[in-house]
């Protein structure tokens, strides 16, 4: 026992050089310390049977916390919340009643079973609760403002009157009188506003306090339309000082397109219509002197713009067809064109439900300037219309103003395709693939061979891959001649293939009997 007890005892009780405190230890202790994160456990419901067992068992644990502490209106709130985010709306309005029934007095209450009602659209339970609420406290203004309240945005003006008669029996301060003066003066009501001054004046006799708020609130209205007044002053002023610059820029040069559009756009936000209109009448005026593409198209930038504002802002139909007639007058036609102001102008009238004026804009395109963009318009409009026959008739007009166009001649043969008129289709490529030149016949050859592929043709699509083939063996050479002029000559390349065949199969046979 004496030999264990020497064996414990500290040999060595000098100080260590570093001395650790036990606060060192603490406070090192609680940094190495990871945080403790702590997830509520996810609980997935498969089925209505593990949800009625959810149910039940949270209204347990509810029922046994207002158990023990049924005094916290606190758990009483969280409980109908619960209820209603299950969408048990009358377990919901059972559990507010049994709250109220502990503690009627308390407005919270009162305040947060209106809101749910409110919340879930149940007016009439909302009223119910807001009328008994008034009834048991009548001296608590904001259950009286809350009520008014919602049946000002319900837009019962008479309910609410009649609430607030029903408080002033109750004489509130002068704030609540205030209000339903405020309340009755919002619906130009002045007499009865001014009956209800003479009342309060009867009820009260001292009268100033009211006064000084009336005079108060008139006082914010005049101070808020002087603020307004002088905000447009100055704004006209701005206006005024644009207008000198824009001025002072047209005069200077009138073709200046660009400064036309920043002074129509001045005038257009200042909202004066006869003033918009006069300045786009200037600024059309100023044609330009060439007639070349380039120096037109800010020109007709202008007239667009024109006719999308009385289209839009000054809604006047007439002058918007007479906007887009005068700016097809006035474009030469026969030196250049716009396909989109033709387009433009054809969507107007759709829009206006004018087919007919639709259509002559339209037809009008295509016999004085003709473009592959309004072809493709006017044929996708008739489509859609599903008049089959017109779309035929714009096609063939299409192809003769423009047959090299493969592009045209594959939607042609595509819309036969998609009607089911297979013949009328195939006979439209060959149409097509007998054209002397094309822009691009490699796809149209291709749409014709998937046709006949489609179709399970099979032999007719091996045709048509040799009748390409003996096209494509062509060759075109240069042929300078002694005046420095150049022509083409095309090399027929199919002999020349039978000469590789006739090679190939002596090759093979060659095999065959060197091999035996």
């Amino acid at each position: 026992m004496r030999n264990s007890e020497a064996g414990c005892r500290v040999k060595n009780k000098t100080p260590a050089p570093i001395q650790i405190t036990a606060e060192q230890i603490l406070r090192e202790a609680c940094e190495r310390q990871e945080a403790e994160i702590r997830c509520p456990p996810n609980h997935k419901i498969a089925d209505s049977g593990e949800l009625a067992d959810y149910s039940l068992r949270k209204r347990k644990d509810y029922e046994d916390l207002i158990r023990r502490a049924k005094w916290n209106i606190r758990v009483w709130v969280q409980y109908a919340q619960w209820e209603e985010s299950q969408k048990e709306f009358g377990r919901a309005r059972s559990v507010w009643e049994r709250a109220l029934e502990v503690n009627y007095r308390n407005h919270t209450l009162w305040l947060r079973y209106a809101d749910f009602e409110m919340r879930n659209k149940f007016i009439n339970h909302a009223r119910n609760v807001w009328d008994r609420a008034v009834s048991l406290l009548p001296r608590v203004d904001q259950l009286w403002y809350k009520y008014i309240h919602m049946e000002e945005m319900l837009g019962n003006v008479a309910g609410a009157r009649q609430i607030f008669g029903r408080w002033m029996n109750w004489m509130p301060d002068q704030q609540g009188w205030l209000s339903y003066i405020k309340f009755e003066l919002r619906y130009n009501e002045i007499e009865r506003a001014r009956d209800i001054y003479t009342a309060f004046e009867k009820q009260y006799g001292d009268n100033e306090g009211i006064e000084d708020a009336l005079l108060s609130e008139k006082r914010l209205e005049y101070e808020d339309a002087l603020l307004s007044e002088k905000r447009l002053e100055y704004e006209d002023a701005l206006l005024s000082k644009k207008r000198l610059e824009y001025e002072d820029e047209v005069r200077k040069n009138p073709l200046n397109y660009d400064a036309w559009f920043d002074y129509t756009r001045l005038e257009v936000s200042a909202g004066n219509k006869n003033r918009v209109r006069e300045l786009y009448e200037r600024a059309i005026a100023n044609e330009p002197p060439a007639q070349e593409k380039k120096y037109w198209q800010r020109y007709v930038y202008l007239w667009i713009n024109y006719a999308l504002y009385e289209e839009l802002d000054a809604e006047d139909v007439e002058r918007t067809r007479a906007v887009y007639r005068l700016c097809l007058q006035r474009i030469p036609h026969e030196k250049f064109s716009f396909a989109g102001i033709w387009l433009l102008a054809a969507q107007f009238e759709i829009r206006r439900l004018n087919l007919k004026g639709a259509r002559q804009i339209l037809g009008n395109a295509i016999g004085k300037a003709p473009k592959h963009k309004i072809f493709r318009r006017y044929i996708e409009i008739e489509l859609q219309l599903g008049n089959v026959d017109r779309c035929r008739k714009i096609y063939e007009k299409y192809l003769e103003w423009c047959p090299q166009s493969s592009c045209a001649w594959s939607k042609f043969a595509e819309m036969e395709r998609s009607l089911g008129e297979t013949d009328r289709a195939r006979a439209i490529f060959e149409l097509a693939v007998d054209q002397p030149t094309l822009d691009k016949p490699e796809p149209l050859w291709k749409a014709y061979v998937d046709l006949e592929i489609s179709e399970g043709e099979y032999e007719r699509a091996r045709r048509l891959e040799e009748r390409l083939l003996d096209r494509t063996m062509k060759r075109r050479r240069p042929i300078h001649s002694e005046d420095g002029g150049l022509s083409w000559l095309e090399d027929n390349l199919a002999p020349n293939r039978k000469i590789m065949e006739a090679a190939y199969n002596w090759k093979r046979q060659r095999v065959s009997s060197l091999n035996d």
